[in-house]
């Protein structure tokens, strides 16, 4: 479905432009250093509106592509569009980046050199765009790439003391598998020529291209690396520790938060679409890898005595939840995977929100170096346990609606490793728990006591994420209804492909009870 407002390119260009004005005000050296903070803050707010009307101009019970924009901008010769087009998977992942983005601008107001530090959020906020919604995987993989750049430089310029080294970490990890993903592309446009005699990047088109067993094992591969490298899905997961701990904390609401969606919806929107009998047949070792992600990253969050890297280790248990009901293929499992997309990055970001509260009045994020805040910060504390909760997976918060549809999809359709991925919840309490425990809990020091509770502008920043947690928790129908549609046309596409179904009958006739 196209419409007469160009809503997805807008979603792009308003935040590209934001930075693009912010560096051209670099050129006056007289600026005062509101202007920047309040032209960042609109771009990204205006930004946040565009979102929520594209997400109301949808037509709900829709699963296609809607608000369509294409165009070719280069040569015939070359296939590459200005593709774009949103579905009930990719618009809650627009809203959910569309929110994330002006509560880490308006977090860093008082960052040195702010209107350079602007400058990258709008960057990555506008290739972040780029990439949920772009259908030419050309542009895709532009954008996709783009997002390394602005997420470098907010690490390396505003982190903490290893942010040179984490930084790095980062940008080559994540450059060395985008490496394939572009051969993988290539190829991919090469092969569709040789059937159908013209080139194209198109994801539509390029689903219809005849591949051979190892051709399709070989992309999915080349795919996948990439994505499993953003995400992080283990055992490609090592730069995130550092990564997460030593960037700034906005940025680290925006890298968890947003950009690790950006390799689980890669599966989900590409290996699935373009090599569905490949996600078959690698499905054990994907579900395997995804499984043994949920255990060991629970496992060693347990261990931890650094918040940040508590948050980061719980986060690669969630990213595998997230993978194992994308690739356990049944209705329940793929929906819930989409949900906990939105769900992870609004608890994530609002957990590295919170420590980064933390961390400006005591100056530490280590829980050994802090004890009874609750005594001096109680709605500081009460936010944390609301928060806290739902990445536990308490009934009425978002968490638990998200994860019970993995786990009873991926029951439905591979047994076994959703018992073992049971493990990992019941460890996310013990963590989590005692995290809480050891920070707000027990008899303040004194340096505890002096703890200031949140202003009014942090309790403003907080606000949105807390009444989406208890609301997506109580009440997701209105998203599941926008998701579901998506899902089946997704699953029934795998199926038609592979031309065996995906599931049993009683996970297409029980996604009912999830609306």
């Amino acid at each position: 479905m196209t419409h007469t407002v160009p809503f997805l390119t807008l979603l792009i260009l308003l935040p590209a432009i934001g930075a693009a004005v912010l560096a051209l005000l670099g050129l006056d050296r007289r600026l005062p250093r509101e202007v920047p903070y309040a032209l960042a803050v609109i771009a990204s707010v205006v930004t946040l509106g565009f979102a929520v009307s594209a997400l109301v101009a949808m037509k709900v019970h829709d699963g296609g592509f809607q608000l369509v924009s294409n165009h070719q901008y280069t040569g015939t010769s070359l296939g590459v569009h200005w593709y774009l087009g949103v579905d009930g998977i990719s618009i809650f992942l627009v809203l959910m980046a569309a929110l994330l983005f002006p509560l880490a601008i308006i977090l860093g107001r008082n960052r040195e050199n702010a209107r350079v530090y602007f400058a990258w959020l709008l960057l990555l906020e506008a290739s972040v765009m780029g990439s949920f919604l772009s259908l030419d995987l050309l542009v895709f993989f532009f954008m996709f790439e783009l997002t390394l750049v602005p997420s470098y430089f907010i690490i390396a310029g505003w982190g903490h003391q290893r942010r040179a080294y984490a930084a790095l970490k980062f940008f080559l990890y994540t450059f060395l598998g985008s490496a394939f993903l572009l051969v993988g592309i290539l190829a991919l446009a090469f092969i569709h020529q040789s059937q159908y005699h013209y080139l194209t990047f198109s994801l539509g088109p390029l689903m219809q291209t005849h591949l051979t067993g190892s051709q399709g094992v070989l992309l999915f591969l080349a795919f996948t690396s990439a994505f499993a490298v953003k995400a992080p899905l283990f055992p490609l997961h090592t730069w995130s520790p550092d990564a997460y701990t030593e960037a700034p904390e906005e940025g680290s609401v925006v890298i968890a938060g947003v950009l690790a969606k950006l390799g689980t919806y890669g599966i989900i929107r590409f290996d699935l679409s373009l090599f569905p009998q490949a996600t078959r047949t690698l499905a054990p070792l994907m579900l395997t890898l995804a499984v043994i992600g949920i255990v060991y990253g629970a496992i060693v969050a347990c261990a931890q005595r650094d918040l940040k890297r508590l948050v980061t280790y719980s986060s690669l248990a969630s990213i595998g939840f997230i993978a194992l009901g994308t690739i356990a293929l049944s209705q329940q499992s793929l929906a819930g995977g989409v949900l906990l997309m939105l769900n992870h990055g609004l608890i994530v970001g609002a957990l590295f929100i919170l420590i980064g509260f933390i961390y400006q009045r005591r100056g530490t994020w280590q829980a050994g170096e802090l004890r009874g805040l609750q005594k001096a910060a109680p709605v500081l504390a009460g936010v944390f346990t609301v928060v806290m909760l739902a990445s536990v997976g308490v009934p009425g918060l978002n968490g638990f609606v998200s994860e019970f549809l993995v786990l009873l999809g991926t029951f439905i359709t591979h047994r076994w490793w959703a018992v073992v991925a049971i493990v990992g919840v019941i460890i996310s309490v013990v963590y989590l728990l005692w995290a809480y425990q050891q920070v707000f809990h027990g008899p303040p020091r004194e340096a505890d006591e002096k703890t200031r509770d949140l202003a009014w502008l942090e309790r403003a920043v907080m606000a949105p994420l807390i009444i989406l947690i208890v609301f997506l928790g109580v009440y997701p129908k209105p998203v599941l209804d926008r998701i579901n549609p998506s899902v089946s046309q997704l699953i029934a596409h795998v199926e038609s492909t592979t031309g065996s179904s995906t599931q049993p009958s009683v996970a297409v006739k029980g996604v009912e009870g999830t609306k």
